[in-house]
Order: structure tokens, then C-alpha cells, then sequence
């Protein structure tokens, strides 16, 4: 298909003739306004969403959190288990009509690998990857892994797959060809960023046969487009989804709940049952967070249900959970925490005279305008305040955060200190997903953590296959953490999706997604 017979196709979807508008249109306001099209540069939520609804994957986890091939048909190992042969479906194009190769497969999940820290663990035992044939391509690995499949199926953070132009973009550089071949077509020209985020129909893309589970199966697109408004006031919010005037609020607020299910046009359905965990992120580049024990004082100084209470108000949608793989997962346990996260104000006070604290201030990033988030940094604030800590709150909306969470200056020179976010609990239950252990140093997440012996037991764990053994390094990596941390896990969190009872079809998952929903 050419270029111009898609734009014809793609104008007709949005009434752009003028005959008439598009035949069903599904309005939503998520948790944050899209102004970062890269889901490889940043792990923003609304970015990676962003790349479900325009980018395919090799793999997917589905609803019982399986991986299962997605762009792959069919793939196989040799007898040594260093190479791997994958074989793309039948079928797949790009929106601009180019058919998908390995061509384009390489140079994705090497721009990935670099960014993505299960991504970097992997390519520490890749020797190579190759495109074969215009549907083959091979991942020659130094030694055996066990997380092959697992990496290329992870949810957040996955490898999507663009074109071969656009996947070699430097990994540190943005990219602003938003050209995939997934279900859905991003709408660049219609895309106002303040105001709302178009995306049309694909209407060339070939779906798999199997029914649609998780991220997994067929994403069949149900409705001509999906617009994401934004609006930052939650009562705005909640009373245009009473009027009819958007179809669903991906995360409405906790305290208004009683309005939304007083209304028999509207209901409340929970996709994912996991729920969240809420995190505070050291920068430990700089003064004072450079100090593990200063960072140690944090974790005596906090109580999660301050935090939960401030955000989230009623018990039924939250947990205390002092288990940093999430409580009744099978990795859940409390070693290492068992006496933090009480407000212990003596041991806090104890530890930032060890380890030397001499008043340099917290500079502590607050997100505003994510209701989720919003009431975070006070809290913080308040207690670290509290433990004897000099903190420079400075506030700004989540996506100027996550641009500056990127920044190495120093904390007094544009740069930062701490900021807190939340993470799906699928993010957060598997230690090598888990990208706040990721210790690696300069290619770690945002706050670039460096321990060595954390570092080890990690690539320990990807590479045992006894689940006790797993369990027993999954402990070990806790309590380091409880000893050198890399982060605050502030409790878990739940909340459901809202819509009106004419929208069907949403699916349960880790990640919001868009295929298979109706209009009716």
C-alpha cells in the first residue's frame, strides 16, 4: 500500500473530507498529557501506553502473565543454547506501508538494549544479533540465558519495534518519526500537547488468530479513533464523564468515587488486579544521597500509611507492605525492613550524624498535576523534615519531571536530589524487571545507583533455574538494598478504570490499553 492510498485511508477515518466525522470516537482522560512520543528514551506510563497503541512487540505477557509471541511466529534454540532463531508472522507493516523485516527488528532491540536495564542485562551475554532473511533474524549469545523471552516480553519498557530509519536514532536522542505497525495510527498533525493526543484505526493491521489476553493475542481495533484529552482537574474530569462528553477516566480520583458509582451510567471496573507501588528515588550522584547511610536515615525517617493516607484516604483501595517484591507475590518477603518505614525519628536523627549530614538541602521534585502523585512530595518533605533533613521542595508538572529526572547537573545547577513515582505492580514483583535495583551506575535508571555485590546477585538470579535457590538470592537482594539502598517503596495502591456502561470490552492488564474496547 502506498503512502498516499494510507493518508486517504487515514483522512477518511477522521472525516477530514468534511462528508462526515469519524464513525466512533472514544475520548479519554488518562493520568498524564502525552508530550514525549519515545517510549524507548523515557519509561513515563504514558508513553510506553503510547507505544502499545502504535508499536508492535516480538513477545507479549498476556493475562495470567505468560509471555507469548506477538510479531513472532515461530522460534527455536540450538542444542548449545547460544543461538536463537526467531521468525516474524506473516503480514506485518508498517503505516506507511513498508512491510516490517528483521532489518528493521536489529537495530530496535539494540536502541532498546541500551536503555532498558533488562535490556543492558541481556546484552551482556549477546554476541550478536542479525537478520537473516527478510523475516529471520538471530540473537547469538557468549553463554546461556534464561531470560531471553522474559526480556523481549517484558511489559514496561518493552523492545517495539519501528522502522530500521528511525530505530538507529542515537539511544540518548529523542525520536519524532512516530511511524510503527500497530493497531492504532498516531495522528502527529492533530497532536496538541495541553489539549489531546489523536490516534486513528490502522487499517492494515493483521492481528493474531488468538483471542486477545493481557498485552498478548489479537489487538483488534474496535473503534475508528481514540482521542486522549487533557484536562488536570478531577472534577472536571468526573463531570464531563457524567455528561457523556468523554467515555473513561483511566485512574479518576479516590475521593470521588461515591460521585461516579451514584450514577447508574457509569461504572467502576478494577484492570488491574496487582495494583501499584509507590517509590522515592534517590539521586546518589550528589550530596546527601551519595551517603548510604544518610539514604538508610530516609527509610527510618518514612511511614508508608502517611503517604497512602495522603493519596489514596481509604484503606479498601491501599496496603502497608514492607516486602519491596510487593506482598502475596512469590517473592514477597520482609528481611531487611522489618524496623523501617515507622517514622523512627531517634534512628533517622542516629544515622544522618554517622553518616555526616551537614545541612546540604534535599532538592525533592513535586509533581502537581497527577493527582496520584501530587500530595507525595509534602509528605516526604514533612517527614525527612522532620528527622532533621533541609529539603527544597520544587514543584512542576509530571512530564517537566520526567525531562529533568534525566538531567546529571548538579541538584543547584538545574539538576535534582529525589522525586517519587509509582510503578504497576508487574514492574516490581520480578527482581529483574525490577528496574529501581538495577545498580549498574551510569546505565541505571534516574538516580544512577552503583553497587557492585547488587549487581551480582541480580545476574545470579537471571541465571538460576531452581526456584528455591531464586527465592533465597530474591531475600538476599532485599536485605541489601535495606543496607545500600536504591529507593523507598511507600506501599501498594489500587484503582480502577471508569467508564460508561456503553464502553465494553476493556481488558485486564498491567497496562491500559485501547484494542478490543467498543462503543456502543
Amino acid at each position: 500500500m502506498s503512502r498516499r492510498t494510507l493518508g486517504l485511508l487515514v483522512a477518511c477515518a477522521l472525516g477530514w473530507s468534511g462528508a462526515a466525522q469519524a464513525q466512533t470516537t472514544l475520548r479519554v482522560v488518562n493520568h498524564s498529557d502525552l508530550k514525549i512520543i519515545d517510549p524507548i528514551w523515557t519509561t513515563a506510563y504514558i508513553v510506553r501506553n503510547h507505544g502499545y497503541m502504535i508499536y508492535d512487540t516480538l513477545f507479549a505477557l498476556d493475562g495470567n502473565l505468560e509471555v507469548k509471541p506477538q510479531m513472532v511466529d515461530t522460534w527455536s534454540t540450538s542444542d548449545d543454547k547460544l543461538t536463537w532463531t526467531f521468525t516474524l508472522r506473516d503480514g506485518l507493516e508498517f503505516h506507511d506501508g513498508t512491510p516490517v523485516t528483521a532489518e528493521d527488528v536489529v537495530p530496535s532491540l539494540k536502541r532498546w538494549a541500551v536503555r532498558d536495564p533488562l535490556g543492558q542485562m541481556l546484552w551482556t551475554k549477546v554476541n550478536d544479533v542479525k537478520a537473516v532473511d527478510a523475516r529471520t533474524f538471530q540473537i547469538l549469545l557468549k553463554a546461556p540465558t534464561g531470560i531471553m523471552l522474559q526480556a523481549l516480553g517484558k511489559p514496561s519498557g518493552n523492545a517495539f519495534i519501528m522502522p530500521k530509519r528511525i530505530a538507529e536514532t542515537d539511544p540518548s536522542k529523542q525520536i519524532e518519526d512516530a511511524t510503527g505497525s500497530g493497531p492504532f495510527i498516531f495522528v502527529k498533525n492533530e497532536w496538541k500537547p495541553g489539549e489531546k493526543t489523536v490516534y486513528v484505526k490502522n487499517p492494515k493491521y493483521k492481528p493474531r488468530s488468538e483471542p486477545p489476553s493481557g498485552l498478548a493475542g489479537g489487538k483488534i481495533a474496535k473503534v475508528d479513533r481514540v482521542e486522549w484529552v487533557a484536562m488536570s482537574d478531577q472534577q472536571t474530569v468526573v463531570n464531563a464523564l457524567l455528561k457523556g462528553e468523554i467515555d473513561m477516566i483511566e485512574y479518576p480520583q479516590h475521593d470521588l468515587f461515591k460521585v461516579l458509582e451514584a450514577d447508574k451510567n457509569i461504572k467502576l471496573v478494577n484492570l488491574n488486579k496487582w495494583g501499584n507501588q509507590y517509590i522515592f528515588r534517590f539521586n546518589q550522584l550528589y550530596k546527601p544521597f551519595d551517603n548510604p547511610k544518610i539514604r538508610q536515615a530516609a527509610l527510618y525517617a518514612f511511614n508508608q500509611k502517611d503517604f497512602l493516607d495522603g493519596v489514596i484516604g481509604d484503606p479498601k483501595w491501599y496496603k502497608t507492605c514492607k516486602a519491596m517484591f510487593m506482598c502475596d507475590t512469590p517473592y514477597a518477603g520482609f528481611k531487611g525492613f522489618e524496623d523501617k518505614f515507622d517514622s523512627n525519628v531517634t534512628k533517622a536523627k542516629e544515622l544522618l550524624k554517622e553518616g555526616g549530614y551537614d545541612g546540604t538541602p534535599v532538592v525533592l521534585m513535586h509533581s502537581t498535576d497527577l493527582y496520584v502523585l501530587a500530595n507525595l512530595a509534602p509528605v516526604a518533605k514533612a517527614l525527612l523534615e522532620r528527622a532533621g533533613m533541609k529539603v527544597d521542595m520544587q514543584s512542576m508538572d509530571w512530564q517537566t519531571l520526567v525531562s529533568r529526572r534525566a538531567r546529571k547537573d548538579p541538584p543547584d545547577k538545574g539538576g535534582w536530589n529525589a522525586f517519587l513515582t509509582s510503578s504497576a505492580s508487574v514492574d516490581i514483583v520480578d527482581p529483574l524487571a525490577n528496574t529501581y535495583i538495577n545498580a549498574v551506575g551510569e546505565n541505571a535508571w534516574f538516580g544512577w545507583p552503583k553497587d557492585d555485590e547488587l549487581v551480582k546477585l541480580r545476574a545470579a538470579f537471571a541465571d538460576e533455574t531452581d526456584a528455591a535457590r531464586r527465592k533465597e538470592l530474591a531475600v538476599a537482594m532485599q536485605v541489601r538494598v535495606s543496607e545500600n539502598p536504591t529507593h523507598a517503596f511507600l506501599g501498594q495502591w489500587y484503582s480502577p478504570t471508569a467508564v460508561r456502561k456503553n464502553i465494553t470490552g476493556n481488558l485486564e492488564s498491567p497496562v491500559t490499553i485501547f484494542w478490543n474496547i467498543e462503543k456502543k
